[in-house]
């Protein structure tokens, strides 16, 4: 097997990431001008952050991006220390062979409260020398000063068929045998994260010849999508104890955990109520038993107890 899919088919191109062309033809009017704000991109995991920030740093800087681009990943370096001697001893340096520096900060929310006050005094004293791109997932763990110093871009998780396209486009060049279902599948379990369905490609890849429905959920250790579908109509028409089977093989033979049985029913329930096939006061009660039995499990209980009670919640909307 080849080195891991997601870096080999990172695009290097704003025009080439999929599902965010909104904002990527904001961001070629920074590349047309050869210069940039200090930005913010924010958004879930796997919807093209990083990847965005690189191809944007090539884009504008050019042959010389490499001398001109830090990236480092505030996760691991989230202390103060980080900002005082790193991010400053980079931001000194004389550009070279562009006009200005970039400073890529991804997973910034994970930095500590005194780091971000350190950072944001960094931004005010290089602002002619330095732009600073930050990647989050939840914004509002970064220090206001800081996000009123960013043009904020919101990222959005990627459309199913946007995904399916990218993925059939990575079967080609490593001429893979697949069927349509486990594609499918792959969109399912990756709910808009295209890194996490690239990885599971990948891993599929390499455990069959041939990749199919079964060895996707083999790899993901997850129900398949009917049986959750076939369980969940099954206590809506008042079939308590089928359902319960149902849900005994699949926690049990399957190996499925109780958050993600929680997680997938509440994927189910979600498209059922959008076909229209319940009732909007049923989809409220579902929704709100849902999440009592996600906080519940959580918190420690019994999975197997929880989820066989959520299914009575099901019958009384028989």
């Amino acid at each position: 097997m080849s080195g891991p899919w997601v870096e080999k088919y990172r695009p290097n191109k704003l025009e080439d990431i999929i599902g965010q062309d909104q904002i990527t033809n904001r961001l070629k009017k920074y590349v047309n001008e050869k210069s940039m704000p200090n930005l913010m991109f924010t958004g879930p995991a796997g919807v093209g952050k990083t990847t965005t920030a690189l191809a944007l740093a090539k884009s504008i800087l050019g042959e010389y991006w490499r001398q001109n681009f830090l990236e480092l990943n505030a996760s691991d370096a989230r202390g103060i220390d980080t900002v005082r001697n790193n991010i400053k001893n980079f931001c000194r340096l004389k550009p070279v062979g562009t006009p200005f520096r970039i400073i890529f900060l991804d997973e910034v929310d994970n930095m500590t409260k005194d780091a971000q006050h350190a950072l944001r005094r960094e931004m005010e004293m290089y602002t002619k020398t330095s732009s600073f791109i930050l990647s989050c997932n939840y914004s509002s763990k970064i220090i206001d000063p800081i996000q009123s110093r960013c043009a904020i871009f919101r990222f959005t998780p990627v459309k199913g068929h946007e995904v399916i396209e990218r993925l059939k486009y990575i079967a080609k060049e490593e001429d893979l045998d697949y069927d349509e279902p486990a594609i499918d599948s792959l969109v399912y379990f990756a709910e808009g994260d295209v890194r996490k369905a690239i990885n599971i490609l990948q891993a599929s890849s390499a455990v069959d010849e041939k990749i199919t429905e079964d060895s996707i959920h083999n790899i993901v250790s997850k129900a398949k999508p009917q049986d959750i579908n076939k369980m969940i109509n099954v206590a809506l028409t008042g079939e308590f104890m089928e359902a319960r089977n149902i849900l005994r093989e699949i926690m049990i033979m399957q190996g499925t955990s109780g958050e993600d049985i929680v997680n997938q029913i509440y994927q189910n329930v979600s498209r059922m109520a959008m076909d229209e096939k319940i009732k909007k006061e049923t989809y409220i009660y579902l929704i709100e038993s849902i999440s009592e039995t996600d906080f519940r499990i959580r918190e420690g209980a019994n999975p197997r107890i929880q989820l066989e009670a959520l299914l009575t919640k099901f019958l009384a909307k028989n």
